[in-house]
């Protein structure tokens, strides 16, 4: 089966491979020349204009967009549509905030075409273990798009999975990722307090290692810890900085709009965004209440 995929970055490369790989053709479109020139070194075929993937699609045209959410996703649709014929299938494998999902799958129906949202975790190790996809869309369309999923999947029949109509792909990944926060800050914060524990002079390694057998908090997130801190235990080098992707905050926003207590998932949005301020107002400020009610020292520069 043929599919489009726009956007060669990392995990769109490797989802190009995983794909040649499992007997399909990729036609591949990115802005980077190099991209494009080692899709077809590869044995996929890569086009230099989104009009040449859609001459070089056969049929039924089925595109995977892998573009950063928001605008770019808009335009990249925008530029698409007049190329496309009725029953062509446009699919978003973005990080897509939900709503926008919605939106896209009216707007883009309204054209005569299909879209479909499909929520894709596995990031630069899906091609060795396969992608877990929440996809959402009709049910036809995801039908269509069988042979793809299944190849892109852990298995056939595993890690994968049609959850709803359109939107419902992007919402499921946005919870994913939500919990995903929170159980970061659980280890975070264990092998913190394992750290701290100077009395015992802990080994992490050996600890993560104990705990990723037979132990009820093992888990493919504990094995790369594992091995992170087998290459650097004392995470020499490293700020204390940590990006998001915005789903964790997502995530908390619908908890509050649905009455829904979310307080792990909120406190480690919090907590990454703590982690960018450099000698932070608002410890500052709390250290000079302290004073002023109760005399306490403060440290200056």
């Amino acid at each position: 089966m043929q599919l489009g995929l726009i956007g060669l970055g990392k995990m769109g490369g490797y989802m190009a491979e995983r794909l040649r790989l499992g007997g399909h053709q990729v036609v591949g479109y990115d802005f980077n020349a190099e991209a494009v020139e080692k899709l077809t070194a590869s044995g996929n075929v890569g086009v230099s204009s989104l009009e040449d993937m859609a001459k070089k699609l056969e049929g039924r045209k089925a595109i995977w967009i892998m573009v950063p959410q928001g605008k770019p996703v808009d335009d990249t649709i925008a530029k698409l549509v007049p190329l496309l014929k009725a029953g062509d299938i446009l699919i978003d494998g973005g990080n897509s905030y939900y709503k926008d999902s919605m939106r896209r799958y009216k707007e883009v129906t309204a054209e005569g075409l299909q879209f479909v949202d499909v929520g894709t975790s596995g990031g630069i190790w899906g091609l060795k273990e396969g992608y877990s996809m929440m996809v959402g869309g009709d049910k036809d369309a995801v039908e269509y798009l069988r042979p793809i999923l299944e190849t892109l999947a852990p298995a056939a029949d595993k890690g994968w999975g049609h959850v709803g109509p359109g939107g419902s792909g992007h919402f499921v990944k946005m919870v994913h990722n939500g919990i995903e926060y929170g159980i970061m800050q659980a280890y975070a914060e264990g092998f913190t307090v394992l750290e701290k524990k100077d009395e015992f002079k802990l080994n992490l390694p050996q600890v993560a290692q104990i705990w990723r057998y037979g132990s009820v908090i093992r888990s493919w997130l504990l094995d790369l810890t594992a091995d992170a801190l087998a290459g650097n235990p004392t995470l020499d080098g490293l700020q204390a900085y940590v990006v998001d992707s915005g789903e964790g905050r997502w995530t908390v926003f619908e908890a509050f709009d649905l009455n829904v207590s979310a307080p792990v998932i909120t406190e480690s949005v919090i907590r990454r965004i703590r982690s960018r301020e450099e000698n932070n107002f608002t410890d500052r400020m709390l250290a000079i209440m302290r004073k002023e009610f109760g005399g306490h020292a403060v440290k200056t520069e």
